[in-house]
């Protein structure tokens, strides 16, 4: 059975373990920043805003997250002295820098009440095609936002795009990746809930 939860209902030995789910689940994106999880984890435990985490357990264990904020809300405030400690001072200024500039702050067409904005749904490695995210998505779905939104997913991440599909997101826009050849995809793609009749 999967129990979806908030992660301040959970409370703070939860912490290191949504960070864990989260960087298993964005390896390939985080290992630019380090490619030990453990420390990667460590590092970004400190940094969730746990109200706005929500979490689908499997017989009590972190399954799949995904932040939910709304408005001026945040899933991450970043510090140094985390990033640092465990990443060193250059790769942590640089880590911080880029958590700072990519995850703080609303995004275009997201920030206004009432809307909320999905975001880094990941599954852990052990649990994927089990339909922690599914559950954990539609659990999200039924709370009390007027309407959603999942911004910035590559274009060449179809498990990511067919879940949000699943669960009545459609492609609203296409924005072109910088770099994108480097970057190994060619777009990000934003989505919202399809209106329910």
């Amino acid at each position: 059975m999967i129990e979806v939860r908030r992660g301040d209902e959970l409370g703070e030995r939860y912490r290191p373990e949504i960070a864990k789910v989260l960087v298993r689940g964005f390896a390939e994106d985080f290992s630019s920043f380090s490619t030990d999880s453990e420390r990667l984890a460590a590092a970004f435990a400190p940094l969730l805003v746990l109200e706005n985490w929500r979490l689908a357990l499997v017989k009590g264990a972190p399954a799949a997250v995904a932040f939910v904020t709304e408005g001026t809300q945040e899933a991450f405030a970043p510090r140094w002295e985390p990033m640092r400690r465990e990443l060193g001072l250059l790769r942590g200024t640089i880590t911080h820098l880029v958590v700072r500039s990519q995850f703080v702050g609303a995004r275009e067409g997201a920030g206004l009440p009432g809307l909320g904005e999905i975001g880094f749904v990941a599954t852990d490695p052990a649990h994927r095609g089990r339909g922690a995210a599914k559950a954990l998505m539609q659990a999200i779905l039924e709370e009390d936002f007027e309407d959603f939104l999942v911004l910035e997913v590559k274009d060449t991440n179809e498990a990511a795009l067919g879940l949000y599909r699943s669960v009545g997101f459609e492609e609203f826009r296409r924005r072109p990746a910088r770099l994108a050849k480097r970057a190994g995809f060619h777009h990000y793609v934003d989505l919202r809930r399809v209106p329910q009749a």
